[in-house]
């Protein structure tokens, strides 16, 4: 997760005094196209990878499927620090972007399998703190050095990824569906120990195992017709409207054009780059406070307010900017720090932890991997278009028609968004499965 947040904002924000004449002539000609591709680039390859995470770790299981990741990661840090001139760093770009989607869905799937309700939301919001240290990192590293570097220190990241993954179980879930059931149990008891709610969780599971030897064998083929299937539309439309909403926040608009907003936003008044690690600090908290509240409040509570916190900012921000009150640039600044903190706390954790959740076992793979596919094009269309916004519409209308969109994603959300917090993910799939019966018994009634 770190890598992913460090490969985000990679190329934005890194000194390229030691590139090659060539490269720095490249940047020199293309400075407004080089931040709209570099920033879109590495968002482009992250749909076909999470598309092709989902078969991955269906396959070859959620440990080993990191283990092959974790080697492509290496690999496009690789190339990247070697890279001489433009063509061939994003090159190296396109294939980490590549990567952060083959990773996206494996790590919220691997949490919801391997732990207890109880703390699973905990364990999932750490998945964005693990995003922001990335980001973090980048901002002060690439401050300091130059991108080469920079690269050779990101690969560190996936050799220690390799190594802790020698220690790691497979998920038990996933070994008992693959009917390997006394390797998942021993497995399960270890992660789980063997209490009462262990016990019942872990019966739920072989019990669906043992149903399934009567039903066909899931082909891949299976599966895409089970894209008819109520059980996997309602979870899928939820979470695709989810992650476009989340993104329509401009959030990732935030992280990777961070010094140029704060340019505009605050002006000459506010050193630029202190105010960007004062965001950055702020951030790495309320990620720290995220792992907290999920674990305690439900997540639609949690989804809820921080969202509506996060329209408030926008439009405040929004106004401020529209009206350019003088001698203030601390307000935009303000309003800025307060979106950081308000997204920080729910939007961006609570799409992730339910991705990890909400889908049915059997197409789990497939759910997570078109939903986080859906995250990464919106996150491509929002960055991509985010420079033209800022330039053409100005940055006021641009803050507000992120509200706007936002807001409208959040009324729809609250009549559909089901509440997972302290349910077994079992529970959480026969909840759904009741609700679409309901649902079409209404309507044959109805009929």
């Amino acid at each position: 997760c770190a890598i992913q947040g460090i490969s985000s904002v990679f190329l934005q924000h890194h000194n390229i005094s030691n590139a090659s004449t060539q490269f720095r002539s490249e940047i020199k000609i293309n400075v407004f196209k080089l931040f709209s591709i570099s920033a879109s680039i590495a968002a482009l390859p992250m749909v076909p990878g999470c598309l092709i995470s989902g078969w991955l770790f269906e396959r070859f299981g959620r440990r080993r499927a990191q283990f092959i990741v974790s080697a492509l990661f290496l690999i496009g840090w690789i190339l990247t620090a070697t890279a001489y001139n433009l063509t061939f760093i994003l090159s190296g770009r396109l294939f980490t972007g590549l990567c952060s989607g083959l990773m996206a869905p494996l790590g919220p799937v691997y949490v919801g399998e391997t732990s207890e309700p109880k703390y699973r939301g905990f364990f999932l919001a750490a998945i964005s703190l693990g995003m922001t240290f990335g980001i973090i990192f980048a901002h002060v590293v690439g401050t300091f050095t130059s991108w080469q570097w920079t690269a050779v220190i990101c690969a560190v990241f996936p050799i220690l990824s390799i190594v802790l993954l020698v220690f790691l179980p497979e998920s038990p879930t996933w070994l008992i569906s693959r009917g390997r059931i006394e390797e998942g149990v021993k497995i399960y008891n270890w992660l789980r120990g063997n209490n009462d709610e262990a016990k019942a969780e872990l019966k739920a599971i072989i019990d669906r195992k043992l149903a399934a030897y009567a039903s066909p064998v899931q082909t891949w083929r299976n599966k895409l017709l089970y894209l008819k299937s109520p059980e996997l539309i309602k979870p899928l439309m939820i979470m695709n409207l989810f992650f476009a909403t989340c993104q329509f926040t401009g959030t990732n608009a935030v992280t990777f054009y961070s010094i140029d907003i704060l340019g505009k936003a605050v002006g000459k008044g506010i050193d630029q780059y202190l105010a960007m690690l004062i965001i950055d600090l702020l951030r790495l908290i309320a990620s720290l406070a995220a792992c907290v509240i999920c674990k305690k409040y439900g997540r639609r509570n949690v989804f809820f307010l921080s969202s509506g916190l996060t329209v408030v900012s926008l439009i405040g921000l929004a106004m401020f900017l529209y009206l350019k009150p003088e001698n203030m640039s601390w307000i935009p600044l303000f309003c800025l720090m307060f979106y950081i903190c308000a997204i920080t706390i729910g939007v961006d954790p609570i799409p992730w932890i339910m991705c990890g959740e909400i889908f049915p076992e059997n197409v789990r793979g497939m759910g997570s991997g078109i939903s986080t596919g859906v995250a990464f094009a919106s996150l491509f269309v929002v960055v991509k278009t985010e420079p033209g916004m800022m330039k053409n519409l100005g940055e006021a209308f641009t803050f507000m028609i992120y509200a706007t969109l936002t807001l409208f994603g959040v009324v729809i959300l609250y009549f559909t968004l089901p509440e997972t917090k302290g349910k077994s993910l079992h529970e959480i799939e026969d909840k759904l499965k009741s609700q679409n019966c309901n649902n079409s018994r209404r309507s044959v009634i109805a009929f």
